[in-house]
């Protein structure tokens, strides 16, 4: 549709085409793009590319000396800065349903081309995803069930998933990439990093929160997420919890974060809540996927493990419940270069009255 408006402002006799593209087009975004600004599949590549193309496409009313319609400019007046609340703090942007790590200068330019300022957005409901900025520390968090099967090629099952940042380094991060199918992803691997194992939050019995299914659609999982976010003293509190394993094992994910306001600690929960049916002694996984150049020092404390980060400062993670272990993993870049890293586990068993794992990540100087 926004080929047909451009089409009729840009060769002749367009009046009629103009008419027919430009409602074509209105109806198009009103099916696309939630109130909040965010894209029914949930995926920012695909947002920034809408936010792209409706950029060029208001190039080319000024390019007639017209004034672009309201829709227009109220669909990118809202995109802008749900594109925003996914950045981190230094500018770039998290792997969120199908996206890489995307640098900063790539947001910049978009952000200029669209002409719209704005600021990220703290939480946004129907995108589904919550932004939490403390001191230099930035949190993440997917607080939204998957899109659609119809919505999406690339879904991802990251319900509760979380990414954290501080400065220009990423701490912990998703694995992205699962859209950027291609030469150094393969379609095997793509499938892989759109499971719950290549996100960072709880994993039950290595199976994932919302199916994939063999022809890569989603399918059954989670339907519902509940949220509350507070601010509490000198700290933001996220308290979150999805239903995804309910039907097969009977347990409620729940996860609390806390990020203290200064940015230097974050601590968590993650609780397995029994319903009606549940199963006992399953295998739980709490994933932490760590970002690029961070090393990962010895510790004679078998629930601690000391990161040390790029720039040489050095944060401490903790837990009081489950065995803590190291594994490997990886993280996509934007080219679709995946890159070789590790990732915390944390490995236990639920029992009679589920499970319960508490866990810190803080700031050692």
């Amino acid at each position: 549709w926004a080929g047909v408006v451009a089409a009729s402002l840009l060769l002749p006799e367009g009046k009629i085409r103009r008419a027919v593209g430009e409602d074509g087009l209105a109806d198009s975004l009103r099916a696309t793009i939630f109130p909040d600004g965010g894209v029914v599949s949930r995926s920012p590549i695909q947002l920034m590319e809408l936010i792209g193309l409706l950029s060029l496409l208001k190039k080319c009313y000024v390019a007639q000396g017209e004034l672009a319609p309201d829709f227009l400019l109220d669909a990118l007046g809202r995109a802008v800065p749900a594109l925003l609340g996914l950045t981190h703090a230094d500018g770039g942007l998290g792997a969120w349903q199908g996206s890489a790590h995307i640098a900063a200068d790539r947001i910049e330019a978009l952000v200029a081309a669209s002409e719209v300022r704005a600021r990220p957005h703290r939480q946004a409901l129907d995108w589904g995803y919550q932004r939490v900025l403390a001191g230099k520390s930035v949190l993440l968090l997917d607080a939204g069930p998957p899109p659609l099967a119809r919505q999406s090629a690339s879904g991802c099952a990251s319900t509760l998933a979380f990414e954290l940042s501080h400065g220009a380094q990423r701490i912990i991060v998703n694995c992205g990439g699962a859209a950027l199918v291609g030469a150094m992803i393969p379609a095997a691997l793509a499938r892989g990093l759109r499971t719950t194992a290549a996100h960072s939050t709880l994993c039950l019995n290595d199976t994932n929160s919302t199916a994939i299914l063999a022809g890569g659609h989603l399918g059954k999982g989670v339907a519902e997420v509940e949220l509350e976010r507070r601010d509490i003293e000198q700290a933001t509190r996220i308290q979150a919890s999805h239903d995804g394993y309910a039907k097969s094992f009977g347990y409620n994910h729940s996860r609390v974060l806390t990020l203290r306001s200064d940015g230097m600690e974050l601590r968590g929960e993650d609780t397995l809540l029994p319903q009606a049916k549940f199963k006992e002694n399953v295998a739980v996984a709490v994933r932490f996927h760590l970002g690029p150049d961070i090393e990962i020092v010895p510790s004679d404390k078998p629930q601690t493990a000391l990161l040390r980060m790029a720039d040489g400062s050095n944060w401490v993670f903790l837990t009081s419940g489950g065995m803590l272990t190291v594994d490997d993993s990886l993280w996509v870049d934007q080219n679709g270069r995946p890159h070789p890293t590790r990732q915390l586990v944390i490995a236990a068993d639920t029992g009679k009255g589920g499970l319960h794992i508490s866990w810190q990540l803080r700031h050692l100087g």
